[in-house]
């Protein structure tokens, strides 16, 4: 990971991402989150201020040692324990159905091994445990999609690796994971960065 990846990236996205009305998304997206809880993309902890009280522990995977430093206040006024387990989605360090649920928010859009990450998530989920994903990506609109296929190659260079034209529940669908539960909407701002998709997956 450069300089750039590990310094300079996770404040931008602390800046663009941490604030209150991606707040109330996260807030949403969490619902029925409860228990052990990996979390992909853990960045900056703007996911900690949200978790819901039946979370009890979580396993933070994440490579940006900045972001972490970052996310020290956050840390310390929250009473759920976090402990950091991992650096890339594609190798989680645990055992096989071993935490309840798993969290990524804006995060399956960078993974470069997108499928290889599915996999391990599928991996360390118990049964009948969900993955709870907001995420930005593929845009039904064919004219948003297709300002997206254009410049998705330059958002990968500017946005550590970010793509714009990730289908998460088609991906998703495809890891053996069951989709049961997705809404796909525009936030606020270009369009080709705003398309969403809010939902959960099931270990079945």
């Amino acid at each position: 990971m450069g300089f750039y990846e590990d310094q300079i990236l996770p404040r931008v996205i602390d800046v663009m991402l941490g604030n209150a009305a991606m707040g109330k998304l996260r807030r949403r997206a969490m619902e029925g989150l409860s228990g052990t809880v990996v979390e992909i993309g853990f960045g900056s902890g703007t996911n900690v201020p949200y978790y819901p009280p039946e979370v009890e522990r979580v396993l933070a995977v994440d490579p940006a040692t900045t972001g972490r430093k970052m996310a020290a206040k956050r840390l310390a006024a929250s009473t759920v324990p976090v402990e950091f387990v991992g650096l890339t989605g594609e190798s989680l360090p645990l055992e096989d159905a071993s935490v309840d649920n798993v969290l990524s928010t804006w995060t399956l859009c960078t993974i470069p091994g997108i499928d290889a990450a599915l996999g391990e998530i599928r991996r360390v989920l118990k049964p009948g445990g969900h993955l709870f994903f907001l995420e930005h990506g593929l845009a039904e609109d064919p004219k948003v999609a297709g300002r997206q296929q254009r410049f998705d190659r330059l958002q990968g260079r500017i946005a550590g690796g970010c793509h714009l034209n990730r289908d998460h529940t088609a991906l998703i669908g495809a890891s053996g994971l069951e989709v049961d539960r997705v809404a796909n909407f525009f936030i606020a701002g270009p369009k080709p960065l705003s398309y969403m998709y809010a939902g959960t997956a099931v270990k079945v």
